[in-house]
């Protein structure tokens, strides 16, 4: 038994000498195979980290590009011509004008604060002519500003409807900021408008107002004249049948 037992042992000695050199076992190493595993999900969650931050930044930049893009529609030039047409119409304003030194030149030439008797009747009834025609114009030129405002109606009612169409279609904080930009500049003409409205209505009531005080004054002078002029009434002897 004891030789059987040496004689295996030998044989295995035998075999042992008779594999080559370079020949190893291959080892696998559970740990390490874990820890490269994870090593490489790391890095796999770090890229896709690196993508996210990369796809935000661009969101980030497209949203900045649209709020930076300005507004295709713009009503400045048709609220240049609007206040350009009420502006005209002041400014085409008869007799005396929208101006402190001509309206301070009439009242001294055709709206005196009283009268001498140096005046005669033929320059009093020369000057209340001009006061009448200075109310009648006056008249006529507010009629004429009120005629421009609503004209210009039909234009700020479709200023207005693109304006608030664009409003509500901005892509971006700067279109919306300019459309209500534009907005308060249309409502700032139609509160000029207006302005010019009522400008217009208070000239010729004053220069109305200015003619009838100026009338009594002119009246009171003509009854002077009329008093203190030549000798009077003088009595005359009549023969009533011959």
């Amino acid at each position: 038994m004891t030789s059987v037992r040496h004689l295996a042992l030998a044989g295995v000695a035998s075999l042992a000498l008779a594999v080559p050199a370079h020949a190893q076992w291959v080892v696998f190493d559970p740990s390490n195979f874990a820890q490269n595993v994870l090593t490489a999900a790391r890095a796999l969650q770090q890229i896709n980290n690196q993508i996210q931050s990369l796809q935000h930044e661009a969101t980030m930049l497209d949203n900045q590009a649209k709020n930076l893009a300005s507004l295709p529609y713009s009503s400045l030039s048709q609220l240049d011509q609007s206040i350009l047409r009420t502006e005209q119409g002041l400014a085409s304003a008869q007799g005396i004008a929208y101006n402190v030194a001509t309206i301070d030149q009439a009242f001294t030439q055709v709206y005196p604060q009283s009268y001498s008797g140096s005046n005669a009747n033929p320059q009093l009834m020369a000057d209340a002519q001009t006061r009448w025609q200075n109310a009648r114009a006056g008249y006529q030129d507010s009629m004429r500003v009120q005629a421009g405002v609503v004209q210009n109606l039909d234009n700020t009612r479709a200023q207005i409807t693109a304006l608030v169409s664009s409003s509500q279609a901005a892509s971006g904080a700067l279109q919306a900021a300019q459309s209500g930009n534009q907005l308060a500049a249309l409502q700032t003409n139609q509160l000029a408008d207006l302005t010019a409205v009522i400008s217009a209505m208070a000239r010729a009531q004053s220069l109305e107002g200015a003619r009838k005080v100026e009338s009594q004054a002119q009246a009171q002078q003509q009854l002077n004249n009329f008093l203190n002029g030549g000798q009077g009434y003088q009595p005359q002897p009549v023969t009533l049948f011959h």
